[in-house]
């Protein structure tokens, strides 16, 4: 299993913050399908302020290059993805049309 942290900004309004949140607590099933079907076992997002955390689990045979070219194929997830922008905003250090950015992890308790 493979486990991957990402960070992303949302705009910084209240308003748009919890309209985000709401519909994270229904988000489309056919994204969640392909969610599931790139390999992803796990994903969770936490949220404080205007800055995002997502943490994945996935298979062995997960890749974000395999997972962009089934988003980039799938309507539903490029609708949600465009729908998403509304209220994300991508960190300086990210590149141009760059959204989740990779963390680089620094610490693990059970490796001390």
């Amino acid at each position: 299993m493979q486990k991957y942290c990402l960070v992303l900004d949302l705009k910084e309004d209240a308003d748009l913050i919890a309209e985000y949140k709401l519909l994270h607590q229904h988000v489309w099933p056919e994204v969640i399908a392909s969610i599931k079907d790139s390999g992803i076992t796990n994903l969770e997002i936490y949220n404080a302020g205007n800055r995002l955390v997502m943490l994945i689990e996935a298979s062995a045979d997960f890749s974000f290059e395999k997972k962009a070219e089934m988003d980039a194929e799938n309507p539903k997830v490029l609708e949600w993805e465009t729908l998403m922008w509304k209220f994300q905003q991508a960190l300086p250090q990210a590149k141009k049309g760059e959204k989740w950015l990779l963390t680089e992890k620094i610490f693990q308790l059970d490796q001390q």
